[in-house]
């Protein structure tokens, strides 16, 4: 019907919820998790089967969509994208089968989070506005069901009614800026979209569309001063939908940017460059100042994943080959870095029962192994080598710096000075200090301990390996250029 990986997902979201009454009637409440995880392993290796046709040329397969000439478009950016998304969606689920063992409605949850990654399969694979739309819609509507998902407590339903209304009001203005492309061009699909706006010169409606495009998209993306959901979402969502949010779902903003700046508005014909830079850097450091502040481990790392958005608009602002490599490259780094640290965040919590960094002081002399992960993926985030985090900044400082954007390059810079600094300052109140009250708490489950076990290894293996990734990044950067 569309492509084979989101068919897969398609199928386990409409079937999770039965699979789930059959498993609260046996008391195998562990039953609906894993097969929600097992929807993912089989989505990926039929993605595996469609990469192999996808890497030489793109594979198109005309949806029946009535009026519109619908179609899905799969191409390496496409397939790097949902490989990213396929693998963080199959660690959240396996680590959800203990986090969320005490919550109620877990067929829901598990449905909610297989429509989610469904939507955004589909948005990667869309080969037109329409389609893309359609599964853009797909992946907030279940978002924000999963950000407000523990409704009996104030603070998710407040934090999710406020995504709802700022994240609608982004997709409407994504959607009007869309409905000025059509109203210019005639079509949807990117193809012809993008050789009807090269044949022609830019004037006010062409730029105007624009405008409305990154605004609505920039609001998913966190993008200043769009970014005001996400403060609030990330704390309040359980701690596996906050990886999922901030690992992914944040990056299909991005995507939609990317995928928008290099088919439809050229930079050789409407210069963005500068401007996007602009709002890169000062997405970044308020990201990171503001992350400074915090006393809730959650809502630093949400900060933490503004800043890091700055980064990787920084290296779409420079429009060059090299650049967009290694923006791409920290997409899959942040997703596997920043899921990390909210799983980590996540099992401290199941812990303490608490999100003060006061109250966790110390908490890393009882959980060890967590300590060490967490660790991991503080240092590799603050680019410390040989960890995955050093190789996609540096790469993005060399993009600036080739590109001849000096001043923002040294903008960065500092930033993540700034960024190293609360990272540490973290590892040192999570892990060194001595807890000042009386800590009863033990190692994290197993459960939760291997998926964290192997996003600490992907950073470690990307750092230390990072030529086969690099090579998968440009493959896709150059899907674009």
């Amino acid at each position: 019907m569309f492509t084979l990986p989101v068919d897969v997902l398609l199928i386990f979201t409409i079937t999770t919820p039965f699979v789930g009454y059959a498993a609260e009637k046996l008391r195998r409440r562990s039953i609906c998790g894993a097969y929600a995880a097992l929807g993912f392993v089989i989505s990926a290796y039929a993605l595996y089967g469609l990469a192999v046709k996808a890497l030489s040329n793109p594979v198109l397969i005309p949806v029946d969509a009535g009026i519109f000439e619908a179609c899905m478009r799969v191409d390496p950016l496409g397939v790097f994208m949902a490989s990213i998304f396929l693998a963080l969606g199959f660690i959240a689920s396996v680590y959800s089968i203990k986090y969320m063992a005490q919550d109620t409605g877990l067929p829901f949850y598990y449905a909610l989070v297989l429509a989610l990654l469904t939507g955004m399969l589909g948005v990667v694979f869309a080969g037109d506005f329409f389609t893309f739309f359609v599964f853009w819609e797909l992946m907030c509507v279940a978002s924000y069901a999963l950000v407000a998902f523990r409704k009996q407590n104030w603070e998710p339903i407040e934090a999710g009614l406020k995504y709802l209304v700022i994240s609608a009001a982004g997709s409407a203005t994504a959607l009007y800026g869309i409905s000025l492309l059509y109203g210019l061009t005639g079509t949807l699909n990117f193809v012809q979209l993008s050789s009807s706006i090269a044949s022609g010169t830019p004037d006010f409606w062409s730029y105007l569309s624009l405008a409305f495009i990154l605004t609505g998209f920039g609001v998913k993306a966190a993008v200043f001063p769009l970014h005001t959901w996400l403060p609030d979402a990330h704390p309040a969502a359980p701690s596996p939908v906050s990886a999922l949010l901030s690992g992914i779902v944040i990056k299909a903003g991005v995507y939609a940017i990317i995928r928008s700046l290099f088919t439809v508005f050229l930079p050789s014909q409407f210069s963005w460059q500068t401007s996007l830079a602009v709002f890169a850097v000062l997405t970044m450091t308020y990201g990171n100042f503001a992350a400074l502040l915090q006393n809730d481990i959650k809502r630093l790392l949400a900060y933490s994943s503004i800043a890091q958005m700055g980064y990787i608009l920084f290296a779409v602002s420079t429009a060059t080959s090299i650049g967009l490599t290694a923006g791409l490259m920290h997409v899959l780094n942040h997703a596997v870095m920043k899921g990390l640290l909210f799983l980590c965040a996540g099992a401290f919590i199941y812990e303490a029962k608490t999100r003060n960094l006061n109250e966790l002081k110390g908490i890393g002399r009882r959980m060890p192994v967590t300590a060490v992960i967490f660790m991991v993926a503080a240092l590799a985030i603050s680019g410390v080598p040989p960890l995955n985090g050093f190789v996609s900044e540096f790469m993005i400082l060399y993009a600036g710096v080739n590109a001849g954007m000096l001043v923002f390059t040294a903008i960065m810079l500092i930033n993540l000075v700034v960024g190293f600094a609360y990272y540490l300052q973290l590892i040192r109140k999570i892990v060194w200090s001595t807890p000042q009250r009386a800590l009863n708490v033990h190692e994290a489950p197993v459960l939760m301990l291997v998926p964290m076990f192997l996003l600490a290894l992907a950073c470690v293996i990307i750092g230390l390996y990072p030529s086969p990734f690099i090579e998968i990044a440009n493959k896709a950067a150059q899907a674009l250029v």
